[in-house]
């Protein structure tokens, strides 16, 4: 799938929550983020034959938890959400971890290759960052209106991801195996 497509698919539904929650309410957003999230995953599914785990988990996450809120009325459930996919997915880092199997390893393994210490450690990170995120929506959803929860979910949890991200470059460019991956692309090519 070309980046382009890939970048839409990924973002779109967060901005149809984003833009349905400012004309018409936490509700519309709800059934907005549902429907594109299932747009999108289906999309995926049809261009590339499989759906990666994370987007898989949020999407099923989104869809019981969406279909919740819109049931029952009750916007509890659309912001328990990201706390209960980034405890599920640090769950699934750090328990990884301690049964020595960095999962990020089976994530991450076909894009580049790390020595096992590089894996470890990016489990451990990414690990702790969702438990981190997990708390800050916990905090905020609680502690602050709806619309600073939105602003929060859409604008602050992709910023905070995104620099996040950019922190774990350097560990990768240490833990990075040149020669692996090149030999490995190379024979994925033929």
């Amino acid at each position: 799938m070309n980046s382009k497509l890939r970048l839409f698919l990924d973002f779109s539904p967060l901005a149809g929550f984003f833009l349905a929650y400012r004309f018409a309410g936490l509700l519309a957003a709800t059934g907005t983020l549902i429907l594109c999230t299932l747009i999108s995953l289906s999309v995926t599914y049809i261009k590339e034959k499989r759906i990666a785990p994370m987007p898989l988990v949020s999407g099923v996450m989104v869809t019981i938890l969406g279909g919740l809120t819109l049931y029952l009325h009750n916007d509890t459930f659309i912001k328990i959400k990201p706390t209960l996919v980034n405890l599920l997915f640090a769950a699934i880092l750090l328990g990884g971890l301690y049964f020595r199997k960095p999962m990020f390893k089976y994530v991450l393994g076909h894009a580049m290759q790390l020595e096992e210490k590089g894996w470890q450690l990016l489990s451990l990170r990414w690990g702790i960052f969702f438990l981190g995120l997990a708390a800050l929506n916990e905090c905020i959803w609680r502690n602050f209106s709806t619309d600073f929860w939105v602003d929060f979910k859409v604008f602050g949890m992709l910023t905070l991801t995104m620099l996040f991200t950019l922190a774990q470059l350097p560990l990768i460019k240490r833990y990075w195996i040149e020669e692996e991956y090149e030999s490995k692309k190379a024979n994925h090519v033929n």
